[in-house]
């Protein structure tokens, strides 16, 4: 990878954090597959943060597969999501999170979560039982901290409002999109991003309160990945997938063309790269 890895330290999570963390939402682990090879040197590299989600497949069987053999888990940062929307409807109930929640734990065969974020919200969901609810399950050891994976701002706001009023822990992290290339498209719905200058208030409001960012799709879906060049205009979607479709727009392949300049410059691999206020990895 090169370089250093950097950790930081959350409130509540007795170890450090890597600023880098490896996602399992890959085809092997999603289905169920046999990963321990890998994440073995995913965590010899200094990655000691693990994201997963009850609607990543099998991926958190995978995960906690890997664990159980290597009795690891106090070594390792484990995140995981639930309460995500369907196809049918909206789940951001009491139920579903809690129904989700411990089928992961099942799942991950463990005792406890670092981080749990849930995965999407639903502005009409009042945030007063959900706190709350999160609340219950951190008192009881079974999560360290929580927050809101595609939450604005505002509903986050909303939130921690209530926590501070009742005296309960508030989000401290979140989990929103943050990439140099802009989300155009959303095709997975209801997802909420940093990127683009129309989010810069959202930026500063992360800044300001120094709330932990988890950001995914930190290279596009592929997009800065290196697969994709600024001459596959048209054809992103053929390069790289669902990705194409959410990033394959005039502004990217712009932003890819000045990248791939400053690539030939720096001969820095695209992750490493950095354009100014937009880290391409974070």
């Amino acid at each position: 990878m090169g370089g250093k890895l950097e950790y930081i330290r959350i409130p509540k999570i007795n170890k450090p954090v890597s600023k880098l963390v490896f996602g399992t939402a890959l085809k092997l682990m999603m289905q169920g597959g046999d990963a321990n090879n890998l994440l073995d040197q995913v965590l010899s590299a200094g990655i000691n943060v693990f994201d997963t989600a009850a609607d990543y497949g099998d991926s958190e069987a995978s995960l906690g597969k890997w664990i159980a053999a290597r009795n690891n888990r106090e070594e390792i940062v484990v995140i995981t999501k639930g309460a995500n929307t369907t196809r049918w409807r909206r789940r951001l109930t009491t139920y579903d999170i809690m129904s989700d929640f411990m089928t992961s734990l099942a799942k991950l065969q463990t005792d406890y979560v670092d981080i749990y974020f849930l995965h999407r919200d639903d502005p009409d969901v009042p945030v007063g039982p959900i706190v709350e609810q999160l609340n219950e399950l951190s008192a009881k050891g079974q999560i360290r901290a929580f927050g809101g994976s595609n939450w604005t701002v505002n509903r986050i706001e909303q939130a921690n409002e209530y926590a501070y009023k009742h005296g309960l822990q508030p989000f401290t992290v979140s989990s929103p999109s943050y990439a140099l290339a802009e989300m155009v498209a959303d095709p997975c719905g209801d997802s909420v991003t940093l990127s683009g200058e129309q989010n810069r208030a959202a930026r500063d409001w992360y800044q300001k309160n120094q709330m932990p960012v988890f950001a995914y799709s930190c290279l596009g879906r592929g997009f800065f990945s290196g697969k994709l060049k600024s001459y596959h205009t048209g054809k992103a979607e053929d390069v790289i997938g669902l990705g194409g479709l959410e990033y394959g727009f005039p502004v990217n392949f712009e932003r890819l063309r000045r990248t791939e300049i400053l690539r030939r410059k720096t001969k820095n691999r695209y992750p490493r790269l950095r354009w100014p206020g937009w880290p391409v990895s974070l």
